[in-house]
């Protein structure tokens, strides 16, 4: 646990408060603040701009006046992939969201215009809170740490309930199919990154697709939807803010409340020997009570849904192994995550028999 402890340490220290913005991600500051004066209610300068640390797709920025702070989100500078860092969609989302009191980051506009500050970007509000990065929060009593689980899951039952057609999302993605689409997805990745056989692999490739539970309901999915990728409260155990939406789309909800449940089955979590003692609900109370929030009387795939995100993980450490190999990345994990490609094949496919394969 100590090593755990460790990592999330040194997670915390490089993605939290900002810094000088990077030369490489450096704007005009005085065509924003044209910008700002134009399009955002209220606003009234002197601007000064930080960059936030961390290892954001879309570099991310700190916009302080003396009055409000707010945060800007920007598309990369140079040459992208078409549908990678679409920050309209983060925008769209988001602000057709925050109509429904579902808490995200009150936006003020979206410039689609690159001759501003060289891409596209978007601005919110800095919303002020705790950010909690290690999952066993050893800083809080159990009672505490119940009670922030709980708040997370009542707010992804939130996100799963609302109604994305009423709020102008109802083409915001594919309609049904989508764990099928995912299988696809993540098999096509697998195999263009392969450097090893693996017999659990090559057996999940044949049975994830033929077994794909049936799609019952839509909702706007987060994609990466944990602990630290929301704002609580100060005080209290509420989120007041989800953050990083550049994977939404609309999808089958329990993608994202499974890959929510892994942190039970493969992280620092599953490593606590009494959940109960230690102040986090049991998978099972969890199920329960997402259960009761979103009026299912049961989730009878939860082994599929399992084997699938352990999968879908195998799918992304090989992506980073095959570019490694390819010269396109110089991970000093890349070894580690080898290693890891097998184990999370071989726990798959563990899931996969308890589902029937």
């Amino acid at each position: 646990m100590a090593g755990t402890d460790t990592a999330e340490q040194e997670r915390e220290q490089l993605n939290t408060g900002t810094k000088a913005v990077a030369e490489t991600h450096r704007f005009d500051e005085t065509a924003l603040t044209r910008w700002m004066e134009a399009n955002v209610a209220g606003y009234a300068g002197p601007l000064e701009v930080r960059q936030f640390k961390g290892g954001q797709s879309n570099p991310t920025y700190q916009l302080i006046t003396p009055g409000q702070k707010y945060v800007l989100r920007r598309k990369p500078p140079g040459k992208l992939l078409p549908s990678a860092h679409a920050v309209d969609r983060e925008y769209r989302v988001i602000t057709a969201l925050g109509t429904t009191g579902f808490p995200v980051a009150k936006t003020y506009g979206l410039c689609t215009d690159d001759s501003v500050i060289g891409t596209w970007f978007y601005v919110m509000d800095m919303v002020e809170g705790r950010i909690l990065w290690d999952q066993q929060l050893p800083q809080y009593a159990p009672a505490e740490r119940h009670a922030i689980f709980m708040g997370k899951i009542k707010t992804l039952a939130d996100l799963h309930s609302t109604d994305h057609e009423a709020i102008g999302l109802g083409d915001f993605g594919k309609p049904g199919n989508y764990m099928g689409r995912q299988v696809d997805r993540w098999t096509k990745q697998y195999k263009a990154s392969e450097t090893a056989h693996l017999e659990e692999m090559e057996r999940l490739i044949a049975w994830l697709p033929q077994t794909v539970p049936a799609q019952e309901r839509t909702s706007v999915v987060h994609g990466d939807y944990r602990l630290d990728n929301m704002i609580f409260h100060p005080s209290e155990p509420r989120v007041i803010a989800v953050l990083d939406w550049e994977l939404s789309t609309l999808g089958e909800p329990l993608a994202d409340f499974t890959y929510t449940l892994m942190n039970w089955v493969n992280s620092s979590i599953a490593e606590i020997p009494d959940l109960k003692a230690h102040g986090i609900p049991t998978i099972e109370e969890v199920v329960a009570e997402y259960c009761r929030l979103t009026g299912r009387t049961g989730l009878p795939d939860l082994n599929w849904f399992f084997a699938y995100n352990l999968f879908r993980l195998a799918g992304i450490c090989q992506g980073i192994v095959g570019r490694v190999r390819d010269g396109t990345a110089n991970s000093p994990q890349a070894t580690a995550m080898e290693a890891r490609v097998p184990l999370l094949a071989e726990a798959s496919w563990k899931y996969a028999v308890k589902a029937g394969a």
